[in-house]
C-alpha cells in the first residue's frame, strides 16, 4: 500500500519543522490513515468541520504553512438549502449533516 504524504509546505516563509506537529490533531488524523486505520464518527466530523471552514484549501487542512491532503477520503457533495446549491467536501453524509445548519431539502453526491 502506497502511503501519502503527511503534510506539504504551502508557504514562502520559514516555518517549522513538520515533527514539531506531531502532537497536532490533523497530524495524527493524516499518519491514523496512512497506517490505513478507519476514522472515527468523531474524527470524519472534525475533518468535515476543518475542510469546509478554512478558506485556504477544499480538500486539506493547513496548519502553521503546511498543507495536510485528505483527498483520498473526501467525497464531494452538494446540498440545497433554502433553493440554494452549496459544494462542501466531507467523509460521509453523516459528517456533512453534523456542519451544516438549519434544514436541508436534497444532498447529492458528485461524481468525479
Amino acid at each position: 500500500m502506497e502511503t501519502t504524504v503527511i503534510a506539504t509546505k504551502f508557504v514562502r516563509h520559514d516555518v517549522p519543522e513538520l515533527k514539531t506537529l506531531q502532537n497536532a490533531k490533523v497530524y495524527q488524523l493524516r499518519e491514523k490513515l496512512n497506517k490505513g486505520e478507519k476514522m472515527s464518527r468523531e474524527e470524519k466530523n472534525w475533518l468535515a468541520e476543518a475542510v469546509n471552514r478554512n478558506a485556504f484549501f477544499k480538500g486539506a487542512v493547513p496548519l502553521r504553512g503546511y498543507r495536510f491532503g485528505f483527498e483520498d477520503v473526501l467525497k464531494t457533495y452538494v446540498v440545497k438549502q433554502y433553493g440554494n446549491w452549496t459544494e462542501y467536501n466531507a467523509p460521509d453524509k453523516t459528517s456533512l449533516r453534523s456542519i451544516v445548519f438549519g434544514r436541508i431539502d436534497q444532498i447529492a453526491e458528485t461524481s468525479k
